[in-house]
């Protein structure tokens, strides 16, 4: 029984602990991703609620940035009910997709310079990385709401112009914040030089973009 406790403890403790390395990989990334080295199998399975929810997150941000979302509203069939189950739906594919399609590509990049690390570390420091785009949806998405409202899903409207062209390089920049934790995590986790680690990150970014123009074809 005492031994059963301090195994719900130890998980309970491994569980918090991640939760609070959410918001830690955007102030102290290299403490965060050192611990994605730890391969005690319930610290891993502790990392996948966190995940989980960062991926959807993410997601969601993504397709709300897409041209598509910016003219949902033009469907009279549309509204804010549906267009949040749209968004929790597409967010949860295009996430889900992301994190398999981008951990695979880092996973290979990684393997073409030597590392012999798991698919699963992999996705998971993907997972982590993406913690800035995530936290742009809660910044952004009440942002765009205030100064736009229902505009920000229809097409013309107060959203386009200036306004329009100042938030997207600030999404923009939420994306370049999640490429730095990116290359900060493979340096952290494979202990390379810069170097190797920004050729991993340019390797598996180009098969990404090969793999995103194999399905536009077809």
């Amino acid at each position: 029984m005492l031994l059963d406790t301090t195994d719900r403890e130890d998980a309970l403790s491994s569980g918090r602990a991640w939760w609070l390395r959410v918001p830690a990989v955007l102030l102290s990334p290299r403490a965060v991703f050192y611990a994605l080295r730890e391969d005690d199998p319930d610290d891993v399975t502790a990392r996948s609620e966190p995940i989980l929810l960062i991926v959807l997150m993410a997601g969601a941000a993504t397709v709300l940035a897409t041209p598509t979302a910016g003219r949902l509203l033009d469907n009279p069939s549309y509204d804010p009910v549906l267009l949040g189950v749209w968004m929790f739906i597409a967010g949860g594919i295009y996430g889900a997709l992301g994190y398999f399609f981008l951990g695979f590509a880092m996973f290979f990049g990684a393997r073409l310079l030597g590392s012999l690390g798991s698919f699963r570390r992999k996705r998971q420091l993907v997972g982590f990385a993406l913690v800035p785009l995530a936290v742009s949806l809660v910044v952004l998405l009440p942002l765009r709401l205030a100064l736009y409202g229902g505009d920000t899903f229809r097409r013309g409207g107060a959203d386009e112009g200036t306004g329009e062209v100042v938030l997207l390089g600030v999404q923009l920049a939420f994306v370049a914040w999640s490429l730095v934790l990116l290359l900060i995590g493979v340096r952290v986790v494979h202990g390379w030089d810069w170097l190797r680690s920004a050729a991993v990150v340019v390797s598996g970014a180009a098969l990404l973009a090969a793999i995103v123009g194999v399905f536009a074809l077809l």
